[in-house]
C-alpha cells in the first residue's frame, strides 16, 4: 500500500511567519505530498497575502499548490475572477468550501450575488478547468448540520457535481472515521475520503478549533496533555505521538492517504509522516 500524504498551510500575517512558512514548506517538500493547500480568510478577509503567496507557491517545481477557495462574502464574479488569476499562477487543485461566516456563531447567508453552496462552486471549478477538486467531510456531523445522513447527502451533491477527493475534518475517534467511510460508500460517494490529521502542538487551542468546527476532542487525549502547559518540547512529542497512532490504526484499515492540518510548521507532521514510513526523497533524486 502507497502512502500519500498533503499538508495544509495557511497565509502568513507578518514577514517573520511568512519566512518560517517557507522554512516550513522546505522541510515538508522532500516528503513529496500530492499537493500542498493554502487556507483562505473568511469573506476573501485574506485575499491580498493570499494571491501574493500563491503566486509564488504556483512557480515552485518540488509540489503542487492546491488554493482553498469559499461561498462567503463573495459575488460570483469576484470568485470566478479569483480561479482566473489563480490559474494564471499555473495552480489548477482546488479545496471548494462553503465557508464560514466572518462573525463566529452566525447562521450562514449565500451572498445575494454569490454562489449558493459548496456543489455550486465545485462545478464552476471543474466547468473552468480544475484537475483536481477536494471537498470537506465531516466524520462527526458539521455544527450547522441536523444530522450525519445530511452531511452524507451534502456530501453526495458535491461528488456529482465534479468533487474528485473529501478531506474531513481533524478527529480522534478512529470508528467514528470508518462509520462514516461505511456509510460514504453506502449511499455510492466512490472518490477518496481523507482522514484529516492535526498534530496537536498547543493542547488549549486545539480545543478551541475542536468546539468551533464540531470535532469531539475524547477525555484521554486532555488527560495526555496534563501537566505539560509549560513543556512544550514533551507537548509536541505526545501530539506526534497521538497522530501516529491515529493514522496507523486507520492504515490497518486501509486507509492509504492523509491531510495534515500543519499550523504552519514542520517537526511534528514531519515526524508522523516519518513514523509511517514515509522517507524523504534525496537532493540527488530530485535533480
Amino acid at each position: 500500500m502507497t502512502l500519500k500524504v498533503s499538508f495544509e498551510i495557511f497565509p502568513p500575517r507578518t514577514e517573520k511567519s511568512e519566512a518560517s512558512l517557507y522554512e516550513a514548506l522546505d522541510q515538508l517538500a522532500p516528503l513529496e505530498p500530492e499537493f500542498v493547500s493554502m487556507t483562505y480568510g473568511a469573506g476573501g478577509s485574506s485575499r491580498d497575502v493570499n494571491n501574493r503567496i500563491l503566486k509564488e507557491l504556483g512557480k515552485r517545481k518540488d509540489f503542487e499548490t492546491a488554493a482553498h477557495l469559499t461561498c462567503v462574502g463573495q459575488s460570483k464574479d469576484e470568485i470566478d475572477e479569483l480561479i482566473d488569476t489563480w490559474m494564471g499562477y499555473g495552480i489548477k487543485r482546488f479545496v471548494a468550501l462553503r465557508g464560514d461566516m466572518p462573525e463566529p456563531g452566525q447562521p450562514y447567508k449565500p451572498h445575494p450575488e454569490g454562489y449558493e453552496n459548496t456543489a455550486d462552486l465545485v462545478q464552476v471549478l471543474a466547468n473552468r478547468g480544475a484537475k483536481d477538486i477536494s471537498v470537506g467531510c465531516y466524520p462527526e456531523v458539521h455544527p450547522d448540520s441536523p444530522s450525519q445522513d445530511a452531511d452524507i447527502e451534502h456530501l453526495k451533491s458535491k461528488v456529482d457535481a465534479g468533487a474528485t477527493r473529501a478531506i474531513s475534518q481533524f478527529f480522534f475517534d478512529v470508528e467514528a472515521f470508518l462509520r462514516f467511510r461505511d456509510k460514504a460508500d453506502k449511499a455510492g460517494i466512490n472518490v477518496p475520503l481523507v482522514p484529516g490529521v492535526l498534530p496537536v502542538h498547543d493542547y488549549h487551542k486545539m480545543v478551541r478549533f475542536a468546539n468551533m468546527c464540531g470535532a469531539i476532542v475524547p477525555d484521554w487525549v486532555g488527560q495526555r496533555f496534563e501537566g505539560l502547559d509549560d513543556d512544550p518540547e514533551t507537548r509536541g512529542q505526545v501530539g506526534a505521538i497521538i497522530a501516529a497512532e491515529l493514522c496507523t490504526a486507520l492504515q490497518a484499515e486501509g486507509v492509504d492517504r492523509f491531510h495534515f492540518y500543519t499550523l504552519n510548521r514542520a517537526p511534528l507532521t514531519h515526524a508522523v509522516c516519518r513514523q509511517l514510513g514515509l522517507q524523504p526523497r534525496l537532493e540527488e533524486e530530485a535533480a
